[in-house]
């Protein structure tokens, strides 16, 4: 089976887009993850089943709204070889910007996971009365 080179440029860009879509994707998980954790921390009677189809969306959904941008302003604006190169930094920010925030955001939810858990131990220590763990 021959492959034509416009089908090969476009195999190799639509494998661009799936890449950044999976990036994307795996940053949206980690937030959601520890935004699921931070909520089990903070409420004793949550529910994790009410705010799966949130996380979901988180996961999987979130990626779409700056990939698919991404595709579209690379087509129009960019739409050189297959992708790999990113010559016009405005273009690749469509594709930063979202992930900066995402790991910006998890690391808010880090340090206040961090707090919590240190103030758990604190008060568990303090209420057990063991002078030697103070």
């Amino acid at each position: 089976v021959r492959v034509s080179p416009r089908q090969a440029v476009a195999g190799c860009r639509l494998a661009q887009a799936l890449t950044q879509y999976c990036v994307g994707a795996n940053y949206g998980w980690l937030l959601a993850e520890g935004l699921f954790l931070h909520k089990l921390l903070v409420l004793a009677a949550f529910s994790g089943e009410r705010c799966l189809p949130a996380f979901l969306l988180l996961g999987w959904g979130a990626p779409v709204l700056f990939v698919v941008p991404w595709v579209v302003v690379r087509y129009l604006y960019e739409n050189e070889g297959c992708w790999e190169r990113n010559e016009k930094a405005a273009v690749w920010w469509i594709i930063r910007c979202p992930i900066l925030m995402a790991v910006a955001v998890n690391f808010v939810v880090f340090v206040r996971i961090v707090r919590i858990l240190v103030a758990k131990v604190r008060a568990h220590q303090v209420s057990r009365g063991d002078t030697r763990v103070r």
